[in-house]
């Protein structure tokens, strides 16, 4: 099993010599094994992985897991090649028990005027929408799918991906504390070889030590993350979301910080791979 993160940032896309370290795109992961092909949300990295799919050739085959329907994690839908191609076949997972009928409408309803020049209609690759719902794990090929719910305004899912005998966690726009972690969540990420987490905030940004504070806001801070990986037994901790105002020098200080609660930390970073597998490590 193989993940490769082509957006790791949160809330809005950013761009410049500061961000070009660990990427300015927002969330989208690529996790494949045995030739077939998961896509966890669909933020601006997104358009970056369909011009990767696109040079493959067809046949162009993909089940896309979206964790919310926040613009960070769709708006690069519009933008994405294969989804034009009557070739392409495509199953999409929205959130939660009307989760196929509220995704299908998100999506239409970002590609209408005055917001986009071409209808959703205008992409001709064979959707299948369906929900994804706590608890209830999905096979697709050698992928065992599960998703659970994840602490975040309106609602988040968080999924454990499983195959080739290895896991992962991607557990974005999730507001978890070591002091809030409970059995319902450490279960999907307990003894994980690889976990993605929410870690947008620093301790001082998320209590309002310096501005707003952001409890309540549905992320966590990097001091979270590194602790909740320890108490799960996480092998590694990939720190994800991060936020559009820090920069590369930023996002690497936080890691460091979250290395002295969890040794095995560090930041999510676009085109990243991970290779989870037999005698693999990437």
């Amino acid at each position: 099993m193989e993940v490769r993160f082509y957006g790791v940032r949160g809330s809005i896309a950013v761009s410049g010599a500061h961000a070009a370290g660990i990427g300015g795109n927002t969330s989208c992961l690529e996790v494949t094994s045995q030739g077939h092909r998961l896509i966890l949300d669909a933020g601006t990295g997104l358009r970056a992985l369909g011009e990767v799919m696109m040079r493959e050739g067809a046949p162009r085959k993909a089940t896309l897991f979206f964790s919310h329907l926040h613009w960070d994690h769709v708006q690069g839908f519009p933008f994405f090649s294969p989804g034009y191609l009557p070739t392409t076949e495509l199953e999409l997972y929205g959130p939660g028990p009307d989760g196929d009928s509220a995704l299908a409408s998100v999506l239409a309803k970002q590609m209408e005027p005055p917001n986009f020049p071409v209808p959703l209609s205008t992409m001709r690759a064979r959707m299948a929408f369906r929900s994804a719902l706590h608890g209830h794990t999905v096979e697709v090929g050698p992928f065992r799918v599960t998703p659970f719910d994840s602490p975040h305004p309106q609602g988040c899912l968080a999924y454990r991906v499983e195959a080739d005998g290895h896991s992962f966690v991607y557990a974005t726009d999730m507001e978890m504390s070591l002091a809030a972690l409970d059995a319902r969540h450490a279960r999907w990420m307990e003894g994980v070889d690889a976990l993605c987490m929410d870690a947008q905030y620093t301790p001082d940004e998320y209590n309002g030590s310096r501005g707003a504070p952001r409890k309540g806001w549905g992320h966590s801070t990097m001091v979270d993350a590194a602790q909740v990986a320890h108490a799960v037994h996480a092998r590694r901790l990939f720190l994800f979301h991060h936020d559009p105002a820090h920069n590369d020098e930023q996002v690497e200080a936080m890691a460091e910080e979250a290395r002295q609660y969890f040794a095995a930390s560090e930041p999510a970073r676009e085109g990243k791979r991970v290779v989870l597998g037999a005698g693999a490590h990437a």
